[in-house]
């Protein structure tokens, strides 16, 4: 493989079928995660253990507290992770999440002289965040474009959003197909610590919803209490 590729890995099924897109497209990966402090911390061992899974030829884990601000289900313990769809954005979005990991992983590509980064971001079956959205990435990317020495010396960046316009489904269907073994993976904004799924987050929710549209057996691995739900 001659091409780098920086690949945001959360853990998650969605950034797993990135990382596995990424290296049937021919690049060499370098993951990255972001340990935010999240309230689901064993998505971070998750990470480890895809990238490893997927043949990634490195993976970084950069350290930001974005607890110190809350604002969010998932930064701040004293605001509970919805178990039932509510209206709106919900209180799970985490305030300039997808754009501080997109940083990190901009300087991190300029380092590794790469000119891709890829993101598991997703606009059809996803929660209404404004940092999923296709006009975001484009315009990062433009950002991106503008302010680093190795776009105005020439070698422009391009942010990759495979799954944008995909629905679960069908992202779990290519994803099966190009080998990611689901079960690994943590998408659960309340995960125990051995990354037992809840089963009511809106999270856990999108994720079960996929694999029964798709026909395919569901691997999450759900804690007992949520089995039946």
């Amino acid at each position: 493989m001659s091409k780098k590729a920086v690949v945001l890995l959360s853990g998650g099924l969605d950034s797993a079928t990135v990382l596995a897109i990424a290296r049937s497209e021919g690049y060499e990966s370098y993951c990255l995660s972001l340990d935010y402090h999240q309230r689901h911390r064993a998505e971070l061992h998750a990470a480890e253990n895809v990238a490893k899974l997927l043949g990634a030829a490195a993976h970084r884990t950069a350290q930001l507290d974005l607890s110190m601000f809350g604002g969010s289900a998932l930064t701040d313990n004293a605001i509970d992770v919805p178990q039932e769809p509510t209206e709106g954005i919900p209180v799970t979005y985490v305030p300039a999440r997808n754009t501080i990991m997109l940083s990190l992983a901009l300087a991190w590509a300029e380092v590794l002289e790469s000119r891709d980064i890829f993101i598991g971001v997703n606009a059809l079956d996803y929660s209404g965040y404004p940092d999923c959205r296709g006009e975001y990435v484009e315009a990062f990317q433009r950002m991106a474009n503008l302010a680093t020495k190795s776009a105005v010396e020439g070698k422009t960046i391009t942010v990759h959003a495979p799954l944008i316009d995909m629905t679960k489904a069908e992202i779990v269907t290519q994803g099966t197909a190009l080998g990611v073994d689901y079960a690994s993976t943590v998408s659960c904004y309340q995960a125990d610590d051995h990354g037992h799924a809840c089963g009511v987050c809106d999270s856990c929710r999108l994720r079960r919803q996929g694999f029964i549209a798709a026909g395919l057996a569901d691997p999450t691995r759900y804690a007992d209490s949520a089995r039946n739900t």
